[in-house]
């Protein structure tokens, strides 16, 4: 039985999909609790037409996204912490400090989609942030030592 989900199901695919279940799966779970509609022909043709608009959209928006990773990855991160006597620092260095870090620089991003190793000492660090869908960009986060007075 086809379907168009309305919302993400895990295992099956995302929200506007078109997939093929099992009726008895569609009709007494997907549909009932909002997760899909039935893939009439009606629907499915309208379905083909969505599809085609949001292609256009799409690449758009990937084109944008890759842009934007190549800005959050020529932005330098330096983050500037208070260090112990011993070379760590007090606390760490977590997602939301290089997200404030980039919004600063001018790339703005939300602290949720920033990745970032456990970082306890001073150095340069790699992390990652989630752009846009499969988009990824590489950030270095370099960890400076606040001078101590």
């Amino acid at each position: 039985m086809k379907i168009i989900l309305k919302k993400e199901v895990v295992g099956l695919g995302e929200a506007g999909e078109l997939v093929e279940v099992k009726s008895g799966y569609a009709l007494n779970y997907l549909i009932p609790q909002g997760f899909a509609t039935l893939g009439t022909k009606s629907a499915i043709k309208q379905y083909e037409e969505t599809v085609r608009q949001r292609a256009h959209k799409e690449a758009k928006l990937v084109a944008d996204a890759e842009a934007k990773a190549a800005k959050i990855a020529a932005t330098p991160v330096k983050i500037t912490v208070k260090v112990a006597e011993t070379g760590k620092l007090y606390g760490a260095v977590t997602a939301a400090m290089v997200a404030e870090a980039l919004v600063a620089a001018g790339v703005e991003v939300d602290k949720k989609d920033v990745t970032v190793p456990e970082i306890k000492e001073v150095g340069t660090f790699e992390g990652k942030v989630k752009v846009y869908k499969k988009i990824v960009a590489d950030v270095n986060v370099e960890v400076i030592a606040e001078n101590a007075e």
